[in-house]
């Protein structure tokens, strides 16, 4: 197990096309490993190459929720890959209803997420949840929490992750209460939105990532994010919970040990 980990990141993305090979060896030099994230069945399979190329790297497969009209969810495909042990989780997947709230798209959604919930279940593996609610509203994790409370159940197995956590406190419990937990990103270190419920839940739910390439952390803020920067999100998350750093950071890897078995 790597000193640090960021449980989503996007090396498989393009923006990374130009220098992959330097910035993995990168993160095996500063002691860090990550989940390499798909968003499409082609990404989640170069996903799965990578971690199996390299020990650092770990996968998780999934079609995200803004894609798929674009794509069908091919579940005997996804399952597939499923089957290999360097796939540590199913994802990322949920509802957005940021940029469009069209009923039809969101009935979509919904019939995809069930399905990630299926294969997750079959696989025995956890599900990264991707939240992305309509503007001043919590409507899209109300509503992926509905959906996995009635899984959560008839089935207590049943384990997700809600990752870029934006929601309000009241969904934090909720999340909190089903046995979930939630990861903080980048923004965290430049903006106060997320200190309530960072310092209110306990350390034991949270996880860091970095959403790599988007939303890089201060002191890299207006560049490319990458894997290795997940530790200016855990110094942040210890400042905000008045914790030792090592200490945070220890709780914080005890959390991705439970939950993505890495």
């Amino acid at each position: 197990m790597s000193k640090y980990i960021d449980i989503h990141s996007h090396l498989n993305l393009k923006q990374f096309d130009v220098d992959r090979d330097e910035i993995i060896q990168k993160l095996k030099d500063c002691d860090v490993s990550t989940i390499t994230v798909g968003v499409d069945y082609s990404s989640s399979l170069f996903a799965l190459e990578l971690a199996e190329k390299h020990e650092h790297l770990f996968a998780c497969i999934g079609l995200h929720p803004s894609d798929v009209l674009v794509e069908e969810f091919d579940y005997s495909k996804m399952l597939e890959l499923s089957r290999n042990k360097k796939v540590v989780a199913i994802g990322e997947c949920g509802l957005d209803y940021f940029r469009e709230n069209d009923d039809s798209f969101k009935s979509k959604q919904k019939e995809v997420f069930h399905l990630h919930i299926k294969l997750a279940l079959e696989s025995n593996k956890p599900l990264m949840i991707h939240g992305r609610p309509s503007k001043g509203t919590m409507d899209a994790y109300i509503d992926i929490l509905n959906i996995l409370e009635s899984y959560k159940k008839k089935n207590e197995n049943l384990m997700a992750n809600f990752h870029f956590f934006s929601g309000d406190l009241n969904i934090a419990k909720r999340i909190i209460e089903l046995g979930f937990t939630m990861s903080f990103d980048g923004p965290i270190t430049f903006s106060h939105d997320y200190d309530e419920v960072i310092k209110t839940i306990s350390i034991e739910s949270i996880m860091a990532e970095t959403d790599s390439p988007f939303a890089a952390p201060t002191p890299y803020r207006g560049k490319r994010a990458e894997p290795q920067m997940v530790k200016e999100v855990i110094k942040r998350i210890a400042e905000i919970k008045g914790l030792n750093e090592e200490e945070a950071l220890h709780i914080i890897n005890s959390n991705v040990k439970q939950v993505f078995d890495i």
